[in-house]
């Protein structure tokens, strides 16, 4: 639904007064336009929360509209919060500074700081620590409940293996993983499908040999014939070993045409290692 500029005007010039403890309407022109943006903001959750919940929308005013929106936002917040605390307990950060510092340090801070009133929009946190899906489009608390959500669905996969496990993973790909900023559910990912296309264990070492045949079997595949591939593998593996829901499948397919393109490449160009295992993994036969 659109409103008109001046539909929206007096609805900014309301939250203004309340933000100046309704003492006068008059603010600044950066404090006007931010305003302006919450105002825009919430009536966009408003309206995203009804075509979410199916509901017949009909246009009320933009007073109506924002406030409705108001309601959206900090029912998210709540939500997002809810979600966070629940899976707090069991959070691993597997000794990664990156994640630590975001996910357990930071986002508490943003929920402390976050203004759904004033500043709806604002994510405060830079959110450093990369997670699959792309959340460029979102911003505010969408974007901070995305994220949570994201992390939920890697804490799930990387929760089928011992902790160890993926610190050694993490160890072979990078030895100073403590310091990357990368996302360690995709190594994980990478290893664990490597480990099932040679038809290994998981914790049996993996040879120049076997990366040979990987080599020799993804050249003669395109490119889409790879992500299938990949896909059914992913989907046996998590049918046999997750089993605490949904959308994890669905999570980790973001990360899967990528890593099909990188195959791809590297096969043909002869490094199918260099993607799967750091070479310190990688044992010769």
């Amino acid at each position: 639904m659109n409103y008109e500029m001046e539909e929206l005007v007096p609805v900014v010039g309301k939250l203004a007064e309340k933000y100046t403890g309704h003492e006068s309407t008059s603010v600044t022109y950066e404090k006007a336009e931010q305003l302006m943006e919450a105002v825009i903001y919430c009536i966009s959750e408003g309206e995203q929360s009804a075509r979410n919940s199916l509901s017949n929308v009909q246009k009320g005013s933009a007073q109506q509209a924002y406030e409705i929106g108001l309601a959206c936002v900090k029912k998210k917040v709540k939500t997002a919060l809810g979600l966070y605390n629940e899976m707090l307990p069991g959070l691993d950060a597997f000794e990664n500074r990156c994640f630590y510092d975001t996910v357990i340090k930071g986002l508490p801070e943003f929920f402390k700081w976050y203004d759904p009133v004033f500043e709806p929009q604002n994510t405060l946190l830079t959110l450093d620590y990369p997670v699959l899906k792309d959340l460029s489009a979102y911003k505010g608390i969408d974007r901070i409940y995305e994220y949570i959500r994201c992390v939920e669905l890697e804490q799930r996969f990387l929760g089928i293996f011992p902790n160890d496990h993926v610190r050694n993973i993490l160890y072979r790909y990078d030895k100073k993983y403590r310091l990357m900023i990368e996302n360690i559910c995709e190594i994980v990912l990478a290893d664990t499908l490597g480990h099932i296309l040679v038809r290994k264990s998981l914790q049996e070492p993996v040879s120049m040999e076997d990366c040979r045949r990987m080599q020799e079997m993804l050249c003669r595949k395109e490119l889409g014939e790879i992500t299938a591939l990949l896909q059914q593998m992913l989907k046996a593996f998590l049918e046999q070993y997750c089993k605490s829901g949904g959308g994890v499948a669905e999570y980790l397919e973001y990360a899967l045409q990528d890593l099909s393109i990188r195959l791809k490449n590297a096969a043909e160009h002869g490094n199918v290692q260099g993607i799967f295992f750091h070479h310190s993994h990688v044992r010769s036969t």
